[in-house]
């Protein structure tokens, strides 16, 4: 059976700390797909086929990433990719005990599926997607935050 995982989340944009996530997890599974939730409660600042384009450009060397997006329940979407694994990066002990709730949560709707925690390397762990975009829309470089592989568009502040 094929061990697959789930790394699920806006990447509104992708950041280094989600890049350093997922080149750790490659040891541990065959198959990684980074699935874009579309949530439309939520307003994102790029546009979908650009952040599916930057993490494909990211992950160019790994085969064994996939890019995907879904709507609806990470579980649900999990069950239908018969993945049995969800990934998720742990910066600070707040994302542990939201990260805990969900992932028993998830448990109880899928119980094959297992949820696996990474710890952020220390240099990540203040780096998030909302510090990245406010950094942005702000004109500040943002460089330092993303993979070297992601080029964002150029704004008015940004010139």
């Amino acid at each position: 059976m094929i061990k697959r995982a789930v790394f699920p989340g806006s990447f509104d944009p992708i950041t280094r700390g989600h890049e350093n996530i997922i080149r750790r997890a490659l040891p541990l599974f065959d198959e990684i797909i980074v699935a874009i939730g579309l949530n439309i409660e939520k307003k994102n600042y790029f546009d979908l086929n650009d952040r599916i384009r930057w993490i494909q450009t990211v992950f160019a060397d790994c085969p064994q990433i996939k890019v995907d997006s879904y709507s609806g329940l990470t579980v649900d979407y999990c069950r239908d990719v018969s993945a049995s694994f969800i990934l998720r990066g742990l910066r600070t002990s707040a994302d542990f005990e939201f990260e805990r709730t969900v992932g028993q949560v998830n448990k109880k709707l899928y119980p094959d599926i297992e949820t696996v925690f990474l710890l952020t390397t220390p240099d990540y762990t203040s780096i998030n997607s909302s510090i990245v975009r406010d950094v942005y829309k702000n004109g500040g470089d943002v460089s330092i935050f993303i993979p070297d592989a992601v080029k964002l568009p150029v704004t008015g502040k940004n010139k």
